[in-house]
């Protein structure tokens, strides 16, 4: 109800005030412009974060004092801390990133958009942007005309600057004329009153206009015309601090606990520094004053004194908030715990990784994981076995040769529960992300589709070889018992064997798979002729020769599943290498016939 309320409420104080003074129709026009560069802004960002943005990321996120220097200096670049907190849930909820690096990107995204006040304070107010802001907006308009994704984005970039210089500069213009009319001075309320009254007010606009910057704007322009009073203007500020969070909390709604629990941060880490700025406001002035005389700054100059103010406060809060940083983790960890389910759930795909193509990527590679790990634990299940032993060091023989009793498994509910819910998930993020397929990313998201398919085949292919190994596990005829637990055998033996390829990812390759697809080929030739060899000796019937050979399809598809899975999961190499393995990479039709040379090869011997 209030979400729906907020818009016509806003509309119909927007009506007021253009009809109370033609004047405020330019300053709302100033801040409107202010806005849409910074969309054009974020825009032309997004542009470059199709892979650069997110390598820089990972490789300046593994240790805190880098993360907090990402946050600043990517914000300070892009000039919005909104667009790195996105990012920055994002990549949390991919997994790419653990909490205590998401802490340190917010911390630092805070210190980083500070830096928008000192430009306004120190040039915007004494330039005329307008004269700068033209040819940007000519350059940027003709850029976004071209095909090239990254001239695109160099158009919106210049686009967005235009905007924002425009915005200013009607900002600026609005409150002159706006003083001669209705003195906003008049309305300044001292003391701690004031301060919470102001604070409030900074906050409300900042959740309203969703950017720090534009509201920051807004205070520096109407302090630099007189309009509010130096002590409000720095309550405004620290309410401006508070009310950026909105943003995050926006960003985390359809994201995961990681993703909740980093907007949790920020609000804790804004809130808590906005109180210590509020209680120690004098301190702060006083401190002002002084680095102000230091840095040569002069004394009735109150725009560069509020950017000081603005960076003095925040640089206190994450100097205080470091320490207590394990603290919050667990804090937080506990208050928003991981939601636990009987139907699994996504937990790295979310909305707004699609945003980011790298990111997106990521997260169906590791929700795709996730797929793989249900999946081999249902279909060692489905062979009666445990997961902890298979994948173990125990010798797999004696586990099997000791095994007394069939113990059976709904297939059916276990591929509903725990593997048909992630499936559809990822199928539809991957049909949203909708790259272009000339781009890398594209190509891996197809790779990752063809895993998820692969991994489904593997267990509905457990599912029917199922029905005759408990019927024939523990027949009282050794033969077909000893080769049904070669079935298995054969099953678990690569499934231990891709475990170690994913533990130690460098020492594998796409090429060196073919040997295993090779030796999956051969024994699944040789199975047919020992089947025929068991029936003609009557060691079996042939009842149990036409089931052992049907399963023996089963088992070859669950291998070969498997398999294909494994080469886009946990092999490691790079794109460009990856992409010449496959190239090199033998497929069924070239085994086979490598197979068959072989044999008359040995025939002719």
């Amino acid at each position: 109800m209030l979400r729906k309320a907020l818009l016509p409420s806003i509309f119909i104080l927007l009506a007021y005030g253009f009809w109370l003074s033609p004047d405020f129709k330019v300053i709302s026009a100033g801040v409107a412009l202010f806005l849409f560069g910074m969309l054009s802004l974020e825009e032309g960002f997004r542009a470059f974060s199709g892979g650069m943005l997110e390598k820089v990321l990972q490789r300046s996120t593994d240790r805190l004092w880098k993360s907090l220097g990402f946050g600043v200096l990517t914000t300070t670049l892009m000039q919005s801390s909104s667009l790195v907190s996105v990012i920055t849930i994002s990549f949390m909820s991919a997994g790419l990133l653990d909490l205590t690096a998401g802490i340190g990107i917010i911390f630092g995204a805070n210190l980083g958009t500070t830096t928008g006040a000192w430009l306004v304070a120190a040039f915007g107010l004494k330039l005329k942007l307008s004269a700068y802001a033209m040819p940007m907006l000519v350059f940027g308009v003709i850029l976004l005309f071209q095909r090239s994704s990254q001239l695109k984005g160099f158009g919106y970039i210049l686009a967005g600057l235009g905007f924002l210089f425009l915005g200013i500069h009607y900002m600026k213009e609005g409150f002159d004329t706006f003083k001669g009319n209705f003195d906003l001075a008049a309305y300044a309320v001292s003391g701690y009153p004031g301060l919470f009254l102001y604070a409030a007010i900074g906050t409300l606009a900042t959740v309203v206009m969703q950017s720090s910057h534009a509201t920051l704007v807004l205070i520096i322009t109407a302090l630099s015309t007189q309009q509010i009073s130096y002590e409000n203007a720095l309550a405004l500020a620290i309410g401006a601090n508070i009310g950026t969070t909105i943003t995050a909390i926006i960003g985390a709604m359809g994201s995961n606990a990681q993703g909740r629990r980093l907007a949790g941060a920020h609000l804790i880490f804004n809130v808590s520094t906005g109180l210590v700025a509020i209680l120690f406001i004098t301190q702060l002035v006083q401190a002002v004053d002084a680095l102000g005389q230091w840095f040569g700054i002069a004394d009735l100059d109150f725009t560069l004194k509020l950017a000081l103010f603005h960076t003095l406060f925040n640089l206190i809060g994450v100097l205080l908030m470091l320490p207590l940083i394990t603290p919050m983790k667990r804090l937080l960890i506990r208050m928003i715990p991981e939601p636990q389910i009987d139907i699994e759930r996504p937990r790295y795909i979310v909305p707004s990784a699609v945003q980011f193509p790298d990111t997106a990527v990521e997260a169906v590679r590791q929700e795709t994981q996730r797929v793989f790990d249900n999946a081999q634990d249902l279909i060692i299940r489905g062979l009666s076995m445990e997961p902890g032993r298979v994948l173990g060091t125990q010798d797999l023989d004696a586990e099997l040769s000791a095994q007394t009793r069939y113990t059976p498994v709904d297939i059916d509910d276990l591929y509903q529960r725990r593997i048909k819910s992630l499936f559809s998930a990822i199928i539809a993020f991957i049909s949203e992300a909708a790259f272009s397929w000339k781009e890398q990313q594209s190509g891996s998201l197809h790779w990752l589709r063809d895993a998820n398919s692969n991994i489904v085949e593997a267990v509905k292919a457990c599912k029917h070889l199922q029905k005759n190994m408990q019927l024939y596990l523990f027949s009282e005829q050794p033969a077909i018992r000893r080769e049904y637990n070669q079935l298995r055998l054969q099953v678990v033996e690569l499934l231990r064997q891709l475990e170690q390829l994913r533990q130690q990812p460098d020492e594998g390759s796409i090429l060196g798979l073919d040997e295993t697809r090779l030796t999956l080929l051969e024994w699944h030739r040789e199975q047919h002729l020992r089947y025929y060899r068991l029936i003609r000796d009557a060691e079996i019937s042939p009842e149990m020769g036409s089931s052992l050979i049907n399963d023996a399809g089963y088992v070859a598809t669950i291998k070969q599943s498997l398999l294909a899975a494994a080469t886009t999961l946990f092999i490691q190499s790079e794109r460009a290498k990856s992409a010449i393995e496959r190239d090199l990479a033998l497929d069924d039709a070239e085994l086979n016939e490598i197979l068959t040379l072989a044999e008359q090869a040995r025939r002719q011997l």
